[in-house]
């Protein structure tokens, strides 16, 4: 069985072309021609404004002109990952997909469902003939995954609908109504390169096998850190033996849990046995603190050539001090919805950068905008004592719950009619676009859903099939109870 196979025809069919099309972050404009393309294909009004959102407008079907105009909304960018053995260009190669197990996976890189599932349902609904709704707009954002760029450049006459439908959340049965704000922090450590010591024990050392995934939909969940966990080691390293550092790096993007990272070390050449046996009672300990979590991670030392520079010693002691003290995970849980993450933190990537720089990203989310504050204050308190220099990002709104909301009250009641179960009402702990529609449309009445998909931001990302039919058909049966246009 093969993608072409499934059901609902129509919307594999869309999703199958999307994953033909290259779509990084920021790299979308293949993706926004073919979404141009596809709207005057149908002969719908279509538009595209200067941030690259694209908007496609679809009329009601005879008799359902009265209804409130819906606006489905997904973005067209996809988080690129792969894993390390994997050859793929994410700017020209198209996702390679199979199926497995009732699942929709890619070899060996992101799939894509998120949120290319979103759109395939989007343009399953606008090029269909047999479904009846109201009045359609269909909005397809840019750069999401690393910016909310899109949502931020819209126009507040962009749009005209009464209602939004965010197909960005991936939990089949479970209706969303309320997402974190979040905002970035950097910390830059600038160090004076050193001639390499003699007498010198070099390796290489690497964390890999982790899980990785979604720092705010999964941060809770206890999956290792690789940059957190390669920086334990060397801090541990450091006060036994006394370490070097040439390289290190580790992770990528800022709303991912980073799943690899590495280092270039030296220690004292009569330290070399017991670095290694250092390492084996660590890489122990990790493993079993992580059982049953993240199981499949590998620490290994190689030994590797003397480099020509390494970073100054104090530079050296202040970073792994910092990265040890900065906080990741959970910083606080909801009060008013049960089990919800309220407050989190991410350390996302440690990079070289030109100009001996040492940088470290993490992200904040909260529902709270004054926690989402305080811990980006935080992060900046750890890395100014360590004496890096901190930078922030503008952040983004979250998006409050409002549950009497009338969109949520038709999603409710069709779900049961069709399931014969209540949906499960809650909020995200990611960041969902919402908030800056809401900011630009304060009119708008939102809910989010999608199928079930796991490992998100990861090589793992995988799609349920079954659970795509039964979103498929939830969302067909809301669009057709839309309420009528208040006037």
């Amino acid at each position: 069985m093969t993608i072409k196979d499934l059901e609902p025809r129509l919307l594999w069919t869309y999703f199958d072309q999307i994953t033909q099309v290259p779509r990084p972050s920021k790299k979308e404009e293949k993706i926004i021609q073919f979404m141009l393309d596809f709207g005057k294909s149908l002969n719908l009004e279509t538009r595209k404004d200067d941030a690259g959102n694209v908007l496609i407008s679809k009329p009601a079907t005879p008799g359902k002109e009265h209804l409130a105009k819906v606006i489905l909304q997904s973005h067209v960018d996809m988080v690129c990952e792969k894993n390390k053995d994997v050859v793929h260009d994410f700017d020209t190669d198209p996702i390679q997909t199979y199926v497995a197990d009732g699942w929709l996976r890619a070899k060996g890189t992101t799939l894509g469902a998120d949120d290319g599932i979103g759109m395939a349902a989007a343009m399953a609904v606008l090029a269909s003939t047999d479904i009846e709704h109201g009045p359609i707009e269909a909005v397809f954002t840019v750069d999401e995954e690393t910016g909310l760029t899109g949502a931020f450049a819209l126009q507040k006459n962009f749009l005209t609908g009464d209602i939004l439908i965010n197909l960005d959340t991936e939990e089949e049965g479970e209706l969303y109504i309320g997402c974190a704000g979040g905002m970035g922090s950097k910390a830059t450590f600038t160090y004076t390169p050193q001639t390499a010591p003699n007498n010198t024990y070099w390796f290489e050392i690497h964390v890999k096998g982790l899980l990785g995934g979604h720092s705010g939909s999964e941060i809770h969940t206890g999956l290792g850190n690789a940059n957190k966990i390669l920086n334990r080691f060397l801090w541990q390293l450091q006060r036994i033996c006394g370490v070097v550092l040439s390289e290190i790096g580790g992770g990528n993007l800022h709303n991912a849990i980073p799943r690899e990272a590495y280092a270039v070390v030296g220690v004292p050449a009569d330290a070399q046995r017991q670095a290694e046996g250092l390492l084996q009672i660590f890489t122990n300990e990790v493993r079993n603190e992580l059982r049953g979590v993240d199981d499949g991670i590998k620490i290994e030392m190689t030994a590797t050539n003397a480099p020509a520079e390494v970073f100054d010693a104090q530079t050296t002691n202040n970073l792994l001090n910092a990265i040890y003290a900065c906080p990741h995970g959970v910083l606080g849980m909801s009060r008013d919805i049960a089990g919800l993450v309220e407050t989190s933190t991410n350390l996302a990537a440690v990079k070289m950068a030109d100009g001996n720089k040492i940088v470290i990203t993490t992200s904040q989310r909260s529902s709270t905008e004054s926690l989402k504050r305080d811990a980006a204050n935080r992060i900046n308190a750890v890395f100014t004592l360590a004496g890096a220099e901190v930078e922030h990002t503008e952040g983004y709104p979250g998006w409050k719950p409002n549950t009497d909301s009338p969109i949520l009250a038709v999603a409710k009641r069709s779900y049961q009619n069709l399931f014969g179960v209540e949906p499960e009402v809650k909020a995200i702990h990611a960041g969902l676009e919402c908030g800056l529609f809401l900011e630009k449309y304060p009119h708008l009445d939102m809910v989010s859903c999608g199928p079930t998909i796991t490992g998100a931001h990861s090589p793992d990302e995988q799609v349920n099939i079954h659970s795509v039919e039964k979103w498929w058909k939830f969302l067909v049966d809301v669009l057709q109870n839309i309420p009528s246009k208040q006037k």
